[in-house]
This record gives C-alpha cells, sequence and structure tokens, in this order.
C-alpha cells in the first residue's frame, strides 16, 4: 500500500518494563496498575506535545488486560491520562502481542483518512498479577486455544521450542544454540544502556555461557532454556501519530519526528500449524509488503527491531528480513551482524528479551526506539545511522507468526 499522505510519528516515552531483574520489582510488594502506566506514557507523550488540547483520538494497544486485570474498556482510559482528552473518540485493538503496532496502524490510518491530525497512541499491558505458568493459559488465548490440551504447560515457550528443534535438525544443533545464545548477549548488552530496560541491572559476566545453558526439558522445554525468552513484563510505551498539520499545530519540526514510509499488515490462520517450523512465512509476507510500499530494500535499512519473543524468533527473522539465506541466520548472528556495531543492528534497547515484553505495549515501544534513533536523542543506547541507509524498521508478530505488522521510518525532513 503505498502512503498517499504524510504520516508522522514523534515524542516518544516509556515508562520502566518492570519485572524480575528490575531492583525495584518483588512479587511480595504491590505494584503498579495498568492505570499507573497509562497514565505515565500517556502524559510523557502529552508533555512534549503541547499538551491534550492539541490531541484530536486515542488509541491503546492492549492483549489481554480483561484476564490479567479484570479490566475491560480500556479506550475508557484515556480521560483518566488526562481531563483535556475527556469526550474525544478513542479506542482499543487487540492482536495478542502485535496489539501495540495494531493501536499504531488505527492511528495512521486515522490520519490518513484525514478523519484526525493528532493521534495520542499509547500501548500498555500489566501481566505480574499472575505466576507464570497461570499466566501461560491466558497468553494461550494469542494462539489457538483446542490445542491447549495437546500443548506444553508453558504454552508459546512449547510452540517455540517445537520451532527450534526444527532448525536444529536443519542445520545443527551446536550452530543454531551458539547463533541463540548470540542473540541473548546481543540483547542483554543492549538493555544495559537503555534505563527503562527490564535486564538495566544484568551484571551476567559470560552472557555467551549464560546463553548456552543446556535446556531441561523436566522442568521448562526440549529445545529452549529461560533466558531462551522473553520475560513477564508490565510497562506502556506512548507516542504521538500526526500528520504534517499536526506538528505545525503541536509546533514539532519534521526533524524532532519520524516519516512513516512504509506499512506491511499480514495475517495468517490462527487455527492452522505452521506448514514448516523453520519459516515465518506471515511475516516474510509483512515485510515484503513493508518494502515494497515504501520502494526500498533491505540494504537501505540502518537498524531494525524485531520480535525476538524467543532467541529462535531473532534468529528466524533475519531469514524473513533476507539479510541471511535459509538455514544461516544462526551464523548471521553468531558472527555478530546483528549487534550494536554490526552489519544491521537489531533492538538496540534489548529488544523483547533484553527491554522487557509488556506484550500490548511492545509494538510502540519499537516505534518509540527507531524514533529516539533516527532523531538521535537514544541517549547511551544511540548508533549511527549512515547517510546512505536512513531508514528505520520495527516487525511486531502476534501468535505464531499469525498476526505482522512491519513498520518503515525515516527522519522527518
Amino acid at each position: 500500500m503505498k502512503i498517499r499522505r504524510k504520516i508522522y510519528m514523534t515524542a516518544g516515552y516509556n515508562t520502566i518494563s518492570l519485572g524480575t531483574g528490575r531492583k525495584e520489582f518483588s512479587p511480595k510488594k504491590e505494584r503498579p496498575g495498568l492505570e499507573h502506566y497509562l497514565k505515565e506514557a500517556g502524559q510523557g507523550t502529552l508533555s512534549q506535545i503541547g499538551g491534550a488540547k492539541n490531541v484530536d483520538e486515542g488509541s491503546v494497544g492492549n492483549f489481554m488486560a480483561a484476564r490479567y486485570n479484570r479490566q475491560g474498556h480500556l479506550g475508557a482510559f484515556m480521560p483518566m491520562i488526562d481531563e483535556g482528552l475527556k469526550y474525544k473518540p478513542s479506542g482499543r485493538s487487540e492482536g495478542a502481542c502485535a496489539s501495540g503496532s495494531l493501536a499504531l496502524m488505527a492511528s495512521i490510518k486515522s490520519v490518513l483518512a484525514e478523519t484526525s491530525e493528532v493521534v495520542l497512541t499509547v500501548g500498555v499491558e500489566v501481566q505480574n498479577t499472575m505466576k507464570a505458568i497461570y499466566g501461560a493459559d491466558v497468553l494461550a488465548g494469542a494462539g489457538w486455544y483446542q490445542d491447549r490440551k495437546e500443548g506444553h504447560a508453558y504454552f508459546f515457550p512449547g510452540q517455540f521450542s517445537d520451532r527450534a528443534g526444527a532448525y536444529y535438525e536443519k542445520i545443527g544443533r551446536d550452530r543454531a544454540r551458539l547463533g541463540q545464545a548470540t542473540w541473548f548477549k546481543n540483547a542483554i548488552e543492549n538493555a544495559r544502556l537503555c534505563e527503562t530496560a527490564q535486564e538495566y541491572h544484568n551484571k551476567t559476566a559470560d552472557l555467551i555461557k549464560t546463553g548456552l545453558m543446556e535446556p531441561n526439558p523436566k522442568s521448562f522445554t526440549e529445545h529452549l532454556n529461560v533466558f531462551d525468552c522473553s520475560k513477564v513484563s508490565d510497562g506502556a510505551s506512548g507516542i504521538a501519530v500526526m500528520s504534517e498539520e499536526g506538528l505545525q499545530r503541536c509546533g514539532i519540526t519534521k526533524s524532532d519526528a519520524v516519516e512513516v514510509v512504509g506499512i506491511g499488515h499480514a495475517v495468517g490462520n490462527l487455527t492452522e500449524p505452521p506448514k514448516d517450523k523453520t519459516h515465518l512465512d506471515t511475516m516474510e509476507k509483512a515485510i515484503q509488503e513493508a518494502f515494497d510500499s515504501a520502494g526500498i530494500t533491505k540494504n537501505e535499512l540502518a537498524t531494525v527491531e524485531v520480535h525476538d519473543c524467543f532467541t529462535i524468533a531473532g534468529v528466524l527473522v533475519t531469514e524473513a528480513l533476507g539479510f541471511a539465506k535459509e538455514g544461516e541466520g544462526a551464523d548471521f548472528v553468531a558472527a555478530g551482524n546483528t549487534a550494536r556495531n554490526g552489519k544491521i543492528p537489531m533492538n538496540t534497547t534489548g529488544g523483547l528479551i533484553g527491554w522487557g515484553h509488556p506484550t500490548g505495549a511492545t509494538g510502540v515501544h519499537q516505534a518509540v526506539t527507531i524514533w529516539e534513533q533516527l532523531t538521535g536523542k537514544a541517549g547511551k543506547a544511540q548508533i549511527e545511522i549512515p547517510a546512505d541507509r536512513p531508514y528505520g524498521m520495527t516487525i511486531n508478530m502476534g501468535g505464531d507468526d499469525k498476526t505482522v505488522v512491519a513498520i518503515i521510518y525515516k527522519r522527518g525532513e
């Protein structure tokens, strides 16, 4: 789809991604709720765009607040963020772990339709309200729930353990495991540079050794260890989606915003298992749509935020993007190509494994990271953006490769 009106994102804000690993986190202490995170992220963005008076509409991304928090109707939380949002239209988008990017897509489409010039977009999730084993049953709703009885107790780790096992058979276990361990290492090293990241306080010395810890099927899964997985996270991210008129209204220069130049959105059949566990077919489709929409190739990307819910997913994304040939993604990662100083830096603030994965917030967090990188606002996590590769990309996946949104950005000019 060609974008027929200029669309911008600006004023990104992230709360802390709270969960195990953060010094502030304790399962024995009362923790902030949905309203806290929504308000912090929403106000953090509003403070950068001249306040609620400049907003036409609100958009919330969330997966399972009705189960985790017994709270639905999240669009009506917008006026709680700021009294100035009262009576302004707002709604919630849901697509499992891609809920945040679906909220962005709703905002983009509203600006494209000229029904809004400024849309406040917030993604949020609070998951530490229940133990991980019980949360696994909630998260299983992102897949075909009829598979629940036959699946692993930790449903999605089981799904991606099966993908990892198929990949081991395809290329060899040691090659694959080294790539996965390197992905983990990069995630933690990048998270250590981002103060809001869940793994910001991680002091582990030998990250490769930790990443290579042998999986224990008796306590977890057959092919993945706990370090191969993103953690349970609470948090929110906010960003404003605007037209050129919206930027002018808010007094924001184009150079302080990123322009959305390409979008891809693909959905697979939730009831069908993957035909090939070593391929992310729906993701490949969304990525190609985004490249076609933007009129660029992968070689013009400076950085990518990818959906590494598990290390094997990160490895497979390098193949879906075309940076590595089929079966060579693990080698591509192990060679350092996705590190912050590599050929194509990925997940520069830690991604889902390092920064955290508050599911409904992840797609928005990815957009905030790209906005920070392309506008030079990433602080200690900043990487170089080459003049001949000025684009950034986000890839947000819901379920086991069932809903994927890919967005391509360029610094406003």
